[in-house]
């Protein structure tokens, strides 16, 4: 059973939910509505964010304060996220998702079919290199080095339960993994949805 989420207690201030105009404010802002974005995809094991559906939940809504960020603020936080923090931004923690048509593996937010540009985000609570390192750890640590192993049971085996990358979104999984091969230490090869796995 998953715990109710924790809000932070920004998320019961009515000027959280608003623009704010000071410079200094509007980056303080930003960061912390995107730290609240990476710990509510995190809690609810959530790789992808449409807006679309978010502006209605919890998360970008409260109901007690009768306040909501909208779309168009939804997206300008997350597009903050999506720049590093040389440009000012929030360090690459999202990146939108040029077509999003295809829906969501997670469930969580159910399918992001037919939304348009800029409504459906990665939520990068951690990067692909993140996890790179994370399955590098793992494989070192169960003595898998030279063994070939699938997508499928990095994502759903018994031997990954107790890893946080267990259940992950399979895009995400091999978008993780083609780190791990620019950095020489895995081959993926099979067709799509057949993906095995060798690790070096």
């Amino acid at each position: 059973m998953t715990l109710p989420f924790p809000f932070p207690r920004e998320h019961n201030w009515p000027p959280f939910f608003t623009p704010q105009p000071n410079t200094t404010t509007r980056q303080d802002q930003l960061r912390k509505w995107s730290d609240l974005i990476q710990s509510w995809c995190r809690h609810h094991r959530q790789y992808r964010l449409s807006l679309i559906e978010a502006v209605e939940s919890p998360l970008f809504h409260n109901a007690t304060l009768r306040k909501r960020l909208d779309i168009r603020e939804a997206r300008a936080v997350v597009d903050w996220m999506t720049k590093s923090e040389e440009e000012g931004g929030g360090g690459r923690r999202a990146e939108w998702i040029p077509d999003a048509g295809g829906g969501s593996s997670s469930g969580v937010m159910g399918s992001a079919q037919g939304q348009g540009p800029r409504t459906v985000a990665w939520i990068w609570w951690k990067r692909p290199e993140e996890w790179a390192d994370l399955l590098v750890e793992w494989v070192e640590g169960t003595g898998q080095r030279g063994s070939v192993l699938t997508v499928y049971e990095l994502i759903q085996g018994e031997g990954t339960m107790s890893q946080e990358f267990h259940g992950m979104d399979t895009d995400v999984m091999l978008r993780s993994l083609s780190v791990l091969v620019k950095r020489g230490k895995a081959q993926i090869f099979g067709g799509e949805g057949q993906e095995g796995v060798k690790f070096f």
